[in-house]
């Protein structure tokens, strides 16, 4: 078959999918996220002023979560980080998420962990527009993860809580072991790396991944 006859053939499978080449049905979307904090309603009356109200700036790609206008200032005993995008709604506990270089800047050596995991972890203080709060606890840096639904879970066999490994197919990619399975019934199918592991591998908004069994 000639060059030219290959073209034809790849033209036919394209028309016959009304115009897009065939995706893969197994690849996941991935969200890259920065440093953030999220907030308790104590904390944000603390930063804010009493009965303060967070701001949305944009709806994120999980269910009922939004990054908010606010910022705060963080620092440890080494140094401050200063515009900390604030994400919504409150929680009950206010909780960090640093970037593994971020931890020599702040001097702060937060454990890899899940969200909400944060006992043990240590503290740190924030700086707000109306005060400041100090910390006992809640800087961590995000364990990678995998948000989907319970039928999103069936579909590829893996289990909430299971460990897996991803592969990237980017320029730079490769894989990473030890992703975190978070299925339930109130996610939206995603892939959330934080920006050094994205950067390490070349990844964009656009990305995707795939689980490997």
């Amino acid at each position: 078959m000639g060059k030219y006859d290959a073209l034809a053939e790849l033209l036919l499978e394209v028309l016959k999918e009304g115009g897009n080449i065939k995706k893969d049905t197994n690849a996941i979307p991935v969200g890259i996220s920065n440093r953030h904090i999220h907030l308790s309603q104590k904390d944000l009356d603390c930063l804010f002023g009493q009965g303060y109200e967070l701001t949305k700036l944009k709806d994120l790609s999980q269910p009922m979560q939004y990054a908010c206008k606010e910022t705060v200032i963080i620092c440890g005993p080494k140094g401050a980080i200063e515009n900390v995008r604030v994400l919504g709604p409150v929680r009950k506990e206010t909780q960090v998420e640093i970037l593994q270089s971020d931890c020599f800047k702040l001097g702060v050596m937060a454990p890899v962990r899940m969200s909400g995991d944060l006992e043990g972890t240590p503290g740190i203080t924030v700086i707000g527009p109306k005060g400041s709060v100090q910390l006992s606890k809640g800087v961590i840096v995000a364990q990678r993860h995998i948000h989907m639904t319970l039928e999103d879970a069936k579909r590829y066999d893996v289990t909430d809580g299971e460990l897996v490994t991803i592969k990237i197919s980017d320029i730079r990619g490769g894989t990473y072991s030890n992703v975190v399975i978070r299925a339930n019934d109130n996610s939206a199918l995603e892939c959330h790396l934080d920006m050094e592991e994205a950067n390490a591998m070349y990844l964009s908004p656009n990305s995707t991944i795939t689980i490997l069994r």
